[in-house]
């Protein structure tokens, strides 16, 4: 039986297989066998850092098995078939886990395949034109495929997260993220995963519909009969699996106006925070030059500020700030990495939580007044400069001083910053929190309230701002038999992995 060793070594050891399994050896004075990494995990508590690795040290010939997951489904059975729309990491894993069970799913996915998709981004960055069914947020692998690759969850309860893991590690990412504390893919290599997986589940039998957009859902006696697509196609069906993602306001106005129950959701509302990466390096690490062993650091920072939270979210070392609009006549921004994360900038969403009295101007909108609230921030910022996605932006330092900049700092956000009062463009109950909570983490985390960082407006997109309800137990629509709401967009998920735990659990209940 492997016997299980926590070790704590330096960044350079940890480098260096060999070096870990001298170590290994020197502990437990004998001979050893194959040795699995665990978890490993930077702790920066200490000066220097050291690295936590958790090992199991196998003293005979058995080398253990690297994935327990393979690609063996058995036959589909094309009697048999479930509607899937979006082709994000709720709909894939739905997807990958019908094909377990033998179930034929036919995936709907509004944008395009992701090597067309890139074209459509190019265009977004350097002309700021914005495709309504091609962007960052719509087309293949939706938000995940340029959402950075994170793949840490709080979500340990939802499902086997080393499921997931090891699906992405059988389409080609690297062994890392199976014992990583913070696994990480990169959106460099995340088209081509995402790829992979497409045709495996190709492979076994499923249909993928690329530039097709759901327009309706058609019910009869309160059950699921039937889709129509923008094309004209109608897909006979008795169960869809509704997984269009956090930014497909389309399909909330369409369950609105057909009368299936919505409700507004709470999401949060703020800015793109950037620093140097050397900075927040330094600041992580208590030091002056990160050493070659080391990854960018990152940070998570949470505060209380006037009744409200105020958090980072999704922060991307080495990364860049990149324009997420769905739609023209809007601006939203969010962040990603490659996978060395060898940029010069660290950014991170900052962002307030907001309640339903945020959004009562909205209330004849109904369950889309958080929507509504949202969509007018955002075109509030586009028309604030109105220059194809040029963003608002202002120095951290003026911010917390309620001081228009007359100069800004380098930023990696493509389209362009220009100089703007943030407090012009958010709602007061947002400014008046982030500016308490920055100044709060300024004084935990020092170094951190600097006039090199830069605040980019706005980060809108964090959460769903619309929840479409189900059954605790069957996970289905509580009116509608056959409807499965699910991942981000239906407000079960937040984030890659616990995306795609509610996909699979979505399927396992069809």
């Amino acid at each position: 039986m492997p016997q299980n060793l926590e070790l704590y070594i330096t960044p350079e050891q940890a480098a260096d297989d060999e070096k870990i399994r001298g170590i290994v050896k020197n502990i437990l004075g004998q001979n050893i066998g194959h040795i699995q990494k665990i978890k490993q995990s930077i702790d920066a508590r200490r000066t220097p850092v050291m690295i936590r690795l958790v090992v199991d040290v196998n003293h005979g010939d058995e080398i253990f098995e690297p994935l327990l997951w393979k690609p063996d489904f058995p036959k589909t059975q094309k009697k048999k078939s479930a509607v899937i729309v979006g082709f994000g990491p709720a709909g894939m894993f739905a997807a990958l886990r019908l094909l377990e069970r033998g179930i034929q799913p036919i995936i709907i996915e509004r944008g395009k395949p992701v090597r067309e998709r890139r074209r459509d981004l190019a265009a977004l960055n350097r002309e700021g034109i914005v495709n309504p069914e091609s962007n960052y947020c719509f087309g293949e692998g939706g938000a995940g495929t340029y959402s950075d690759g994170k793949l840490y969850t709080r979500s340990k309860k939802r499902g086997d997260i080393r499921k997931v893991l090891e699906i992405f590690v059988a389409h080609g990412a690297d062994e890392r993220i199976l014992y990583e504390a913070h696994p990480h893919i990169g959106t460099n290599k995340l088209p081509h995963i995402v790829e992979a997986i497409r045709q495996t589940i190709i492979d076994k039998g499923g249909e993928v519909l690329f530039n097709e957009k759901l327009t309706d859902i058609v019910i009869k006696n309160n059950a699921v009969k039937a889709v129509h697509l923008a094309s004209g196609k109608e897909i006979a069906t008795d169960e869809i699996i509704l997984a269009t993602g956090h930014s497909a306001r389309d399909i909330f106005e369409l369950l609105h106006k057909k009368q299936i129950a919505i409700e507004a959701k709470s999401f949060a509302l703020g800015v793109r925070i950037e620093h140097p990466q050397k900075l927040i390096d330094s600041v992580q690490y208590h030091c002056v030059t990160r050493s070659e062993y080391l990854p960018p650091a990152s940070y998570s920072l949470v505060e209380q500020a006037n009744g409200r939270g105020v958090f980072s979210f999704c922060m991307c070392p080495g990364g860049i700030i990149a324009p997420a609009a769905t739609s023209p006549g809007e601006i939203v921004v969010n962040g990603w990495s490659p996978s060395r994360r060898n940029g010069k900038f660290a950014n991170s969403g900052m962002v307030v939580a907001v309640n339903e009295l945020d959004w009562q101007k909205f209330k004849e909108y109904g369950p889309l007044a958080a929507m509504k609230y949202q969509e007018e921030i955002e075109q509030k910022a586009f028309k604030a400069i109105n220059k194809n996605l040029t963003a608002p932006a202002q120095r951290l330092i003026d911010f917390i001083n309620k001081k228009v900049s007359t100069t800004l700092p380098e930023c990696s956000y493509i389209p362009g910053v220009e100089a703007t009062g943030l407090d012009d463009i958010l709602p007061n109950e947002i400014t008046k929190s982030l500016r308490q909570g920055l100044q709060q983490m300024g004084r935990k985390m020092k170094g951190y309230l600097t006039p090199e960082a830069i605040l980019v407006g706005v980060e809108s997109r964090s959460s769903s701002p619309v929840k479409i309800p189900r059954d605790k137990e069957t996970l289905q629509h509580p009116d509608i038999k056959g409807l499965y709401p699910c991942g981000e967009g239906a407000g079960f998920a937040g984030g890659i992995v616990s995306a795609a735990l509610d996909g699979m659990a979505c399927a396992e209940k069809i």
